[in-house]
């Protein structure tokens, strides 16, 4: 997937009065050390998914993060972190969406609550049937924290909340 792929077409982000393109891509080989080493950057305990597609966006240096793993018939979507600095600026929605351009059957992540307008605005919704592995993780989950579940229907690569192909 890391060969095959060029980064996501740019965007333009404004931070202190000056233009820089970002890029959406996945991380690959021994690059892909360098989203955990973003996560401490950031002070977060996040981790990368072992296994899954590691996608970051950067302006430079990576900016925003996240992770999408195999699960059942779908991807689960992980540790997306957005550097304090860029927020607000649309790029987590970016990046999620470069991510799932070419990915095929749902995608299920979890949350906090007061993210669901958010993940909405993606096409997300919340998520009744999880595959086994991720209703067990959840109901771990919920000992300790808050949390809900989403999924979105990636019925083909092309598959978007403006660009529904599903019948």
């Amino acid at each position: 997937m890391c060969n095959s792929l060029p980064p996501r077409a740019p965007a333009t982000a404004e931070l202190e009065h000056t233009m820089t393109a970002l890029t959406y891509a996945p991380l690959c080989g021994l690059e892909q050390r360098l989203l955990d080493h973003f996560y401490r950057q950031q002070g977060s305990r996040m981790r990368s998914a072992a296994g899954g597609a590691l996608w970051v966006a950067r302006a430079g240096a990576i900016v925003a993060g996240m992770s999408l793993s195999p699960v059942g018939q779908g991807q689960w979507l992980t540790g997306l972190l957005v550097d304090p600095q860029w927020r607000g600026r649309g790029i987590a929605g970016q990046l999620i969406e470069a991510s799932l351009a070419t990915a095929s059957g749902p995608v299920w992540l979890f949350c906090h609550p007061e993210l669901l307008p958010f993940y909405q605005r993606l096409g997300f919704a919340p998520a009744h049937d999880l595959p086994e592995a991720l209703s067990m993780r959840l109901a771990r989950y919920q000992r300790s924290k808050n949390l809900v579940a989403l999924g979105r229907d990636q019925s083909s690569p092309m598959s978007s909340p403006g660009n529904n192909t599903s019948v």
